[in-house]
């Protein structure tokens, strides 16, 4: 089997038991006809009410808009599969997949550093803040976000690229990731996963640390500081540091342990890719009462 004839993979898929499958699948189409259309309203939100013209929000807006992108990577074609009987996915397609999953969730690590930057700034210099983080910086720092991930996602394509493959094609999983596939080569992959550890694991883990310590020494700044805006700050800083755990937690999970299978692979898996990317934004929107106000404005409204 080679990399440069179509060479297709099978996915195993969330379970062997078919009963499973189905419960899964139809969990999917549920959470996604319920979530869905609210991430796509608080988009609509952020760019129709001029009250939320805060760089927080538009932060907010971006990031609700990679964890669409994000969500829509792998379901679609694993709800095909389910439904056509094949479990088959070709090369490009896999490739497709993987870069995909890897360009957004990068892009979204560096959009959650940005994030971190607006709330310092916010948070220990006040008085500067509009001056500091004005329109072209946010727009800025989103570029870089998309371009960092970019740049990440590419090596993982570069390096699997020309790899052969000749034996196995059975990947033990619902989609396509880097972890699976390097173990199918037919060649000896150890440099290769030591390079995607490093590129996948080590850096998340050290943007997870970085993260942490920084809305750590926030909170304390905000909690030692004066009482004016204090409780507000320290809810946003909180909301933060949960949408930090609960990008960060599954990720760090798949891409820090050793390429061999684990029994919850597929079940953080399917958390990270599936369900988690479409509650971060419904998170924050829970513990902000300007979105929650001004969602309610925009759907009185419309008459909704």
């Amino acid at each position: 089997m080679d990399s440069g004839n179509h060479t297709e993979f099978v996915l195993e898929g969330l379970s062997e038991t078919r009963e499973l499958q189905v419960l899964l699948c139809i969990l999917l189409l549920i959470f996604y006809i319920i979530i869905l259309p609210a991430n796509f309203l608080i988009i609509v939100t952020i760019l129709k009410d001029r009250q939320l013209g805060a760089p927080m929000f538009f932060f907010l807006g971006n990031l609700a808009f990679m964890d669409i992108c994000y969500s829509c990577v792998t379901p679609p074609k694993m709800i095909v599969n389910f439904f056509s009987g094949c479990q088959t996915i070709s090369f490009k397609g896999c490739l497709t997949q993987l870069f995909f999953i890897h360009f957004l969730g990068g892009a979204e690590i560096y959009l959650l550093i940005s994030m971190a930057v607006d709330r310092y700034v916010a948070i220990c210099h006040p008085l500067h803040y509009v001056t500091i983080i004005t329109k072209p910086v946010c727009w800025a720092l989103v570029v870089t976000a998309w371009a960092g991930g970019f740049t990440h996602s590419i090596i993982q394509v570069i390096i699997i690229l020309p790899l052969p493959f000749c034996g196995p094609n059975k990947l033990k999983n619902f989609f396509c990731d880097v972890t699976q596939i390097i173990r199918l080569a037919c060649t000896n992959a150890y440099n290769l996963e030591f390079a995607m550890f490093i590129n996948s694991g080590v850096v998340t883990a050290g943007c997870f640390v970085l993260l942490l310590i920084s809305y750590g020494a926030l909170l304390i700044k905000v909690r030692t500081g004066a009482s004016q805006g204090k409780t507000k700050a320290s809810s946003t800083c909180i909301t933060h540091i949960i949408i930090v755990f609960i990008m960060f937690g599954p990720a760090i999970y798949l891409y820090c342990h050793p390429f061999r299978d684990f029994p919850f692979d597929k079940m953080v898996g399917f958390l990270h890719i599936v369900v988690f990317p479409l509650m971060n934004p419904m998170i924050y929107t829970l513990r902000n009462k300007e979105i929650k106000v001004a969602m309610w404005r925009l759907l009185k409204n419309r008459n909704i």
